[in-house]
């Protein structure tokens, strides 16, 4: 028998506390008594006043002691008392299931597909019958994320049904992580700590840059036995060609996981049709890569499947999505649309349509609108290029005109002016504008800007003379200068995107060497931003869960299909001495038996028959007595 909540000589005080403030309420209170009478009319106060006696005699000492009883019950339930010895202390153990990727693999045949999950949740529900029943269990399920499943818990039942709801997850098990993170919660817990228990086949992901830290001493491994048999997709990736962009270049990478050879056969499909195949001997251990060309303008899915299956499938088909090529509607209005072609054509994924002035109509979402040299009767709705615009009809307001003017400078920190150098040029007539503070100056003279570009809900680019009137038109400028104003208005068309399935997990990908963090934005599936880390040119982010990763830099993307599972990297051997199999726990232990819930029932039933049998009943036996007295023999009614 033994205190689990108080020390005896915490008990002892809290018990002297109660009991002697108890006892002195007994002597104390009860000394003066209301004396009762039937008239004060023939009552002659004493000139002396009645001299109290206090007593040294509890009257009602069965009161007394059914109050103390009930109060060291009621004491005894809040110091917890239990029945047995010490050793019997309820424990905390820490049971770490693996669910990671690699636990859906399969370890047998037949009508019934058996997977390393359904055997470690086998082991599981065994180490929990095994447990004494006064022990509590925290399951937690670890993958590249250690997440418990339940608190320290001894219900047996909630336990079982987080057993049976844990699943493999899309990435490799950290170890060492889920380790670190038992011995936390067993140092932070009241209760004596018990065994952390390790229950998977031990394949972890790469093996960290520091070293190991050694294993817990009260850890337990319940190894689950699986075959490494498996060849499977490591990553494939996509990237339009340097030379065709109709050309999709395709690289897919193959590992061999097991130990013996193997000839697999990847197979490529794009929108349901066959893109390409290739026979693959791989050796054990090894990875193989493998190169596709694919052509194609439009968006569709990609899909890489490898045969045959083996026990492991998950990683035998991958699916990626390929964007459409980018591509820009232009409508030029002009009556001299042979100044304009040669520009306008020039540039790649640009669908021109030249029209005449008379057939102009404001039509949304065009794409782009090139206005020459006249007054629409209502402005474009979308983003335009006005050309030379009359005075009354200019979006910008028109400072002045000026004639034979020299070109000064382009603007020099903003990308609307990239690779323009041009500077000796003699402008014919040109109108120089009064830009807003938040305007860009594209290009100037002495008296102002020339060039303006205006951002907003529509972007909109003025020029106050005709490029292909004027010196402009023989210069390289001319040319880049609409090419960068395309990117400005369209940054898509301009876009390099490539594509790849990978793992879910950590993902590390090598930016360019024109690239600044500033300008790197990692968006998932929903359009949320997600945390990253940049070092030097190495970006690294994680998603511990499959979906598609936009990496935005600049003009470039890269969208990560993370389809893949991600396997493991290594094998972790348990030192020698670390605990294996089921435990036979002591039977001792589960002796020792809880009370409070007895002494507390006990403590209150003793105080509410204290209060039935002397609470209520003195009021009753005073107002008897009172009554009695007044029909004594020595006191008669007054006449």
């Amino acid at each position: 028998m033994y205190f689990l909540n108080l020390s005896l000589v915490q008990f002892l005080a809290l018990f002297g506390a109660i009991s002697v403030p108890t006892i002195l309420l007994y002597l104390l209170g009860r000394s003066r008594r209301k004396q009762v009478v039937a008239t004060l009319r023939f009552w002659v106060a004493a000139e002396q006043p009645a001299v109290v006696e206090r007593r040294k005699k509890i009257q009602q000492p069965l009161s007394l002691i059914l109050q103390l009883v009930s109060m060291l019950l009621l004491l005894l339930a809040v110091a917890q008392l239990r029945l047995g010895t010490p050793l019997g202390t309820p424990r905390d153990h820490v049971m770490i299931l693996d669910t990671s990727a690699w636990m859906a693999s399969a370890v047998s045949s037949g009508p019934r597909r058996v997977t390393l999950m359904d055997e470690a949740r086998d082991k599981a529900r065994a180490y929990l019958k095994s447990v004494p029943a006064s022990d509590r269990l925290m399951l937690v399920r670890a993958d590249a994320l250690t997440t418990p499943a339940t608190s320290f818990e001894s219900n047996r039942p909630k336990l079982e049904r987080a057993i049976a709801q844990s699943v493999p997850g899309a990435t490799a098990l950290n170890l060492d992580q889920a380790l670190a993170f038992a011995q936390r919660e067993q140092a932070l817990s009241p209760y004596r700590t018990g065994e952390i228990v390790y229950i998977g086949p031990g394949r972890v992901a790469a093996e960290a840059e520091s070293p190991t830290p050694a294993p817990p001493k009260n850890l337990r491994i319940l190894p689950v036995t699986d075959s490494v048999e498996n060849c499977g997709l490591r990553k494939i990736a996509v990237r339009r060609s340097g030379t065709d962009p109709d050309l999709w270049d395709i690289y897919a990478s193959v590992r061999n996981y097991g130990v013996a050879p193997r000839v697999v056969t990847l197979a490529l499909t794009f929108g349901g049709g066959p893109a390409g195949a290739r026979k693959l001997a791989v050796p054990p251990g090894a990875d193989r890569e493998v190169t596709f060309e694919y052509r194609t303008r439009a968006a569709g899915l990609l899909e890489a499947t490898l045969l045959p299956h083996d026990s492991f499938p998950d990683d035998d088909h991958a699916v990626l999505e390929l964007p459409a090529q980018p591509s820009l509607n232009v409508i030029v209005y002009s009556d001299e649309p042979d100044l304009l072609r040669p520009t306008v054509t020039a540039i790649p994924r640009v669908h021109a349509t030249f029209r005449p002035i008379t057939e102009y109509r404001a039509e949304p979402n065009t794409g782009l609108v090139i206005l020459d040299r006249f007054r629409p009767p209502t402005p474009p709705v979308g983003n335009a290029i006005w050309i030379e615009p009359p005075v009354e009809a200019s979006p910008i307001p028109v400072r002045a005109k000026l004639e034979n003017v020299p070109f000064d400078r382009w603007c020099s920190d903003n990308a609307l002016c990239a690779g323009l150098r041009t500077k000796d040029l003699r402008l014919a007539s040109t109108y120089v504008f009064e830009a807003a503070p938040d305007d860009i100056p594209i290009g100037q003279v002495v008296s102002g800007p020339i060039i303006v570009a205006r951002a907003g809900k529509y972007k909109t680019v003025v020029f106050g003379f005709h490029p292909a009137l004027s010196d402009l038109r023989y210069e390289l400028a001319t040319p880049l200068l609409f090419g960068n104003i395309l990117r400005w208005m369209a940054p898509e068309l301009f876009r390099r995107s490539t594509a790849a399935a990978s793992s879910a997990g950590m993902v590390t990908m090598e930016l360019d060497a024109d690239i600044h963090p500033e300008d790197v934005r990692v968006l998932q599936q929903d359009g949320t931003p997600l945390p990253f880390t940049t070092r030097g040119h190495t970006l690294r982010f994680f998603s511990g869960t499959p979906g598609t990763v936009r990496v935005q830099a600049s003009d470039r993307e890269t969208v990560y299909s993370l389809t893949l599972p991600e396997l493991w990297e290594a094998k972790w051997e348990a030192p020698a001495g670390v605990k294996r199999g089921l435990p036979g726990f002591r039977p001792g232990a589960a002796l020792s038996r809880d009370l409070w819930e007895l002494l507390a029932l006990l403590g209150g039933l003793g105080l509410l028959a204290e209060w039935l049998l002397f609470g209520r009943a003195e009021g009753r036996m005073r107002r008897l007595r009172a009554r009695l007295s007044v029909l004594r023999p020595g006191v008669r009614k007054a006449s």
